[in-house]
């Protein structure tokens, strides 16, 4: 595609508007009515998010992975911890995550600390899976070159007719990161690029940690 045809790609943003009184006064609230609603009008995938870690040598790095619960006001997916995001959040544990569904014209993106899960929530999660699932998570070597999809699949054949008739358990360098916000920003397209946004901001610690927000007026 040329780059005038990549210019002139564009739409209008026409879908709603966002106001201080027209969203909770707590962000989990309103994520949970957004990502609702998200999933009322089919928006394709609406639990994939896009996260971004930090290098050592501070290099930004993405990908996309599905969000498996909010709880306790965290953030909470799984992965293996060996692959790329998992060694760089061993090294430095601050995390964005992103969420956009096009169909409704929003976005939430968020920006806090991730700490792995506890072994015992990870497994409950892990005998969730299904099946096929579980052996694939034993096997696939995340973020490392292999030699060809062959290799993989005849580890995938090995490992099934291995455990076959087993309990397939979660390997231990596979689990989850739950992840505190510190900012929390949800926004709303709207005509002419004048979009809207709406950002909590966290006062207190602990038990009295509350959330503020600062945006359009109503």
């Amino acid at each position: 595609m040329k780059q005038n045809e990549i210019s002139g790609i564009r739409r209008e943003y026409t879908k709603g508007k966002l106001t201080k009184c027209s969203v909770s006064d707590n962000p989990f609230t309103q994520f949970d009515e957004w990502l609702d609603e998200a999933v009322a009008i089919e928006e394709e995938e609406p639990t994939a998010m896009i996260v971004a870690t930090v290098s050592p040598e501070g290099h930004p790095s993405t990908r996309t992975v599905l969000l498996k619960g909010v709880e306790d006001g965290k953030f909470i997916f799984y992965t293996n911890y060996e692959s790329r995001k998992g060694q760089q959040l061993a090294a430095n544990p601050y995390i964005s995550l992103s969420f956009v569904w096009h169909k409704p014209e929003r976005q939430v993106h968020i920006e806090g600390k991730a700490e792995k899960c506890s072994p015992e929530e990870s497994d409950a999660y892990f005998a969730s899976r299904p099946y096929k699932s579980r052996i694939g998570a034993r096997i696939s070597p995340q973020s490392k070159v292999i030699d060809g999809r062959i290799g993989i699949i005849r580890a995938f054949a090995r490992e099934a007719i291995r455990l076959a008739g087993q309990e397939v358990k979660r390997p231990d360098n596979w689990g989850g990161f739950a992840v505190t916000p510190t900012r929390m920003e949800f926004w709303q397209g709207r005509e002419n690029r004048l979009h809207d946004r709406i950002l909590y901001l966290p006062t207190g610690t602990g038990k009295r940690r509350g959330w503020h927000h600062k945006g359009k007026n109503c």
